[in-house]
């Protein structure tokens, strides 16, 4: 593994790649408020002994990346989109296969429309159709009011209630309680069709808080998003060229059927669907996903 900590237009972002520089690169997006550490090393491994130089990196107000005062240096998730871009750019890649998760696929959908020609292949994992207004259905789901005709299917009732569990409990204090949030959190977004290693998932978390330049900056991911007048569009899917795989666990608690309407909306998508996966790329699932990245990704060098 070779780290790279990137300077362009004033914002850090550290970055981590694995393989062969001479082999089709990989840009690994991870979702929103998660640092890049969130792709299991022996997924990445897998992609990277398949032939590939597989590239991930911690957002913006995540991990070893800058940190930002929100109210003084105030951002959109047009940033963030752009700072994929600068990392392509830095590694000097003039177009990539791009792999996001979750809000990272919402990422990588947007690129694919506005940036055609930087995207060799799209897969999207656990994610939501850009311009679905994902949110809108979430926090119907919070109130308990019904969804209007033709939105998106909400989240399953233990992700609802867990969120609601959040929102009515104090924030929590010191260390430990947060990896403990944390790991509950993992438990609800892991599903329940395969076994939680609660051992694992604590590791991680220790790692996600020892690598954090500030763990609290995450949250400005949120006031980023609700500052979002152009990052959703909707009708637009229709637009993507380049090859679409869209991944989803058949036990995803959040975006549940997300992936079947976005590979309905993207021309000629291919849906894959997990058996047992959640939210959350465990290793009973790494060689299918792994399997399926490197055939997508064969089909444009």
């Amino acid at each position: 593994m070779q780290t790279n900590l990137i300077d362009i237009d004033g914002v850090q972002l550290h970055t981590e790649e694995f393989g062969d520089p001479a082999h089709t690169p990989i840009l690994l997006i991870m979702g929103s408020m998660t640092q890049g550490v969130l792709w299991p090393d022996a997924f990445v491994g897998r992609l990277a002994a398949g032939g590939r130089r597989v590239i991930r990196y911690d957002h913006r107000d995540t991990g070893r990346s800058s940190t930002f005062d929100f109210a003084e240096h105030p951002y959109t998730w047009k940033d963030v989109t752009d700072d994929v871009l600068r990392v392509m750019d830095a590694y000097g890649l003039d177009s990539a296969h791009l792999v996001g998760h979750s809000a990272g696929g919402l990422l990588g959908q947007l690129i694919a429309v506005r940036h055609p020609e930087r995207v060799r292949t799209l897969t999207v994992i656990g994610s939501s159709p850009l311009g679905g207004h994902e949110g809108e259905v979430l926090m119907r789901a919070l109130m308990g009011e019904p969804q209007p005709e033709g939105s998106l299917p909400p989240p399953r009732p233990e992700f609802v209630d867990h969120y609601r569990k959040v929102i009515a409990s104090p924030p929590p204090e010191g260390r430990r309680e947060r990896i403990d949030g944390m790991i509950e959190e993992a438990r609800v977004l892991h599903g329940t069709a395969l076994p939680f290693d609660e051992d694992a998932e604590r590791r991680l978390q220790e790692r996600v808080h020892e690598r954090a330049r500030d763990l609290a900056a995450a949250a400005n991911h949120r006031l980023a998003f609700a500052a979002k007048p152009d990052f959703e569009p909707e009708g637009v899917l229709h637009q993507v060229k380049a090859p679409t795989l869209v991944v989803e666990g058949t036990h995803e608690p959040a975006k549940p059927g997300h992936g079947a309407i976005i590979a309905e909306r993207i021309p000629g998508a291919r849906l894959l669907m997990v058996e047992g996966m959640g939210h959350t790329l465990p290793p009973e699932t790494h060689e299918e996903l792994a399997g399926a990245i490197l055939a997508h990704t064969a089909t444009r060098t």
